[in-house]
Formats: structure tokens, C-alpha cells, sequence
């Protein structure tokens, strides 16, 4: 999809990522972690949150890192994963997947970093989530391999009661490959949350939705998630499907969501999309980092952004056509 690459680092892979607009520029926070690891799988356990700043989507300045693990103990103590970031009232929250390895795996909670200027970000020490077992899955259970419990999309509630955050999570039933849900948590302040149960249900033919993000594109509301082959349900791999950037249509921003009819918008070449409205042109665009080449090697960087625009609760790549009298 799309041309050259718009942000590589020779020294690292670049993987998922998120968006911040100042009015000003655009700042992306991304995960990186050293080419020199023994392979590109190495990288999740040593992934650190980078950033850049941009005038035009295109052309980026490397900035100081954003976030990197804590030492020891600490609920992100292995590594530092996706997130998203919101602008309140002169402070921008970003909330973040911490990692740590247990005696029966790794564990993932939400983290919470503050900056009154995108550039030094002090964290809070403890987690604000984690996966609560009424509804979720845990480590314990042994069905996944880690807790999966990450990745959170936060976004102000349209009718402004509070905020939402969406999560990467799994339920607590069903089949072990099909129980890939979106968590959901509800913030008065954005600093305490309270978790709620998932706003999908499992057995909609994905053992995890990763990255996801609610966005409302020419008058649709969507949900944007990601999911590789393999983690897919055996029902939907033996049915010939494929995995890569998902898309499905909702009806709002909590639901009810369309998972069982999401559209495959890019295949396992691209990953982590992510769109983005232009603050001068008000059109929308999409972003995602190249995650395979035509040999099937992990890449690691990003790509150009691409016009997108949306009908009867799909995403389509170029501009919306526009008719004239």
C-alpha cells in the first residue's frame, strides 16, 4: 500500500503508534526497539515509547523519548506498549501498556503519564487498570499464554459525560482462540476509571482485536482493530480469511459493534492503522507502519498517509468525490 516509507530509523524497528495535535504540530509517539536484537519478535520485550513532530504528516523530527520502562518492580517493568493520548484543560494524558513478567507469564496493565508540554512526562506510579476477572480473562486461567489487557483508545464521551477508554482484551468464556473482546472503562476526571464490562461479546472469529480506535469518518461511526492470521479463530482461518487492519461498523462509540462483520481493509503487510482528521483541510487520512515485506520480513516503519473516506459503515481508500450543482 502507498509509497516509501515516511518515518524509519536505521537503528530501529517502528512499530504501533499514536497521534497528539497541538494546533501547531503533530506529535507521534511510537514503540521502537533495537535492529540488533537476535529478531524482530525480540523487540516486544524491549519496546520503549519514542517521539517525533511533524508539520504535514509527512516529514518527521526525531524528539527525546517519551516513556521507557521502569526499573524494578514496577507493573512496566519489561516494556512500554501502545496507548493513546488526550488534551484536557492544558495537561495531555497519555495512557500507556505497562508490561511485567510473573512466575505464570507476562501481565499487562494501563498506565497514565501527564505533560503540561508533550515533551516531559511524569508517570503515576501505579496502574489506573488491569483486567478484572467478573468479565475479563486472566493470567491464571492459562488460555492465552499472557493477560491480555492492553492498548487503550481514550476518547471524549460525544455527549460529555466523562470519557471512554477502549481496551484490547479478552473474555472469560469460550473457545480459546475466540475470545478476543473490546474492554471498556468510563472516566469522570480522567484520572480515576472505572472498568466496565466488555462492549463486544467473544465468538465473533478473533482471539484478540488489538490497537483498536472508535472514529467517526464522513457521518460513520467505525471501529478500527487489528488481528494477524494466526490469531484469528480456527472457523475463520479454515474459511480462507486472512488477517491484517480490520474494520467494523458501530453504532455508536460503545456499541453495539459489528465484529463478526468487520471488513479486512489491509492485509499482514500492514498493521496498526490508525486515522487521522487534517487540522487545516479537515480531510481524513490514514496512517499504519509496514509490519511485512513480499518475503514475509518484518519491516518496522511507517507509511505515507493515504485519503480515506467512509460508506455505509466502510472505510475506502482516495478522496470522497464531491459534486457540484
Amino acid at each position: 500500500m502507498g509509497g516509501g516509507p515516511v518515518f524509519r530509523l536505521p537503528e530501529s524497528w517502528v512499530w504501533d503508534f499514536w497521534l497528539a495535535d497541538d494546533g501547531r504540530r503533530y506529535h507521534l509517539f511510537f514503540l521502537y526497539a533495537s535492529r540488533d536484537l537476535r529478531g524482530p519478535h525480540a523487540r516486544h520485550h524491549r519496546a520503549s515509547i519514542g517521539h517525533a513532530a511533524s508539520d504535514d504528516l509527512v516529514t518527521w523530527e526525531r524528539l527525546t523519548d517519551a516513556l521507557v520502562r521502569s526499573d524494578a518492580p514496577a507493573f512496566d517493568d519489561l516494556a512500554t506498549w501502545t496507548g493513546s493520548i488526550v488534551d484536557h484543560l492544558g495537561t495531555w494524558y497519555m495512557y500507556y501498556t505497562g508490561c511485567t513478567r510473573t512466575a505464570d507469564g507476562i501481565v499487562q496493565r494501563i498506565g497514565l503519564a501527564t505533560s503540561t508540554d508533550l515533551m516531559t512526562w511524569e508517570k503515576q506510579p501505579d496502574p489506573v487498570l488491569e483486567a478484572d476477572p467478573r468479565w475479563y480473562e486472566t493470567l491464571p486461567e492459562g488460555q492465552w499464554g499472557d493477560e491480555t489487557f492492553r492498548d487503550p483508545w481514550v476518547f471524549a464521551d460525544p455527549r460529555r459525560r466523562g470519557w471512554h477508554m477502549l481496551i484490547t482484551a479478552r473474555a472469560n468464556q469460550g473457545p480459546t482462540d475466540d475470545r478476543g473482546v473490546i474492554g471498556h472503562a468510563w472516566s469522570r476526571d480522567l484520572r480515576q476509571w472505572e472498568l466496565r464490562p466488555p462492549i463486544t461479546t467473544p465468538g465473533q472469529g478473533f482471539g484478540h482485536l488489538e490497537v483498536p480506535q472508535y472514529v467517526e469518518v464522513d457521518g460513520e461511526r467505525l471501529l478500527i482493530f487489528n488481528c494477524h492470521t494466526p490469531e484469528l479463530s480456527r472457523a475463520r482461518r479454515e474459511g480462507g480469511a486472512t488477517g491484517g487492519v480490520w474494520v467494523a461498523a458501530a453504532a455508536g462509540p460503545v456499541g453495539p459493534i459489528d465484529v463478526g462483520g468487520a471488513d479486512l481493509l489491509l492485509d499482514h503487510h500492514s498493521y496498526a492503522a490508525k486515522v487521522i482528521r487534517v487540522r487545516d483541510t479537515g480531510e481524513n487520512v490514514l496512517l499504519c507502519f509496514r509490519n511485512a515485506d513480499g518475503a514475509g520480513r518484518f519491516v518496522g516503519e511507517l507509511c505515507d498517509p493515504l485519503p480515506v473516506h467512509a460508506t455505509r459503515g466502510r472505510l475506502h481508500f482516495g478522496k470522497r468525490l464531491r459534486h457540484t450543482a
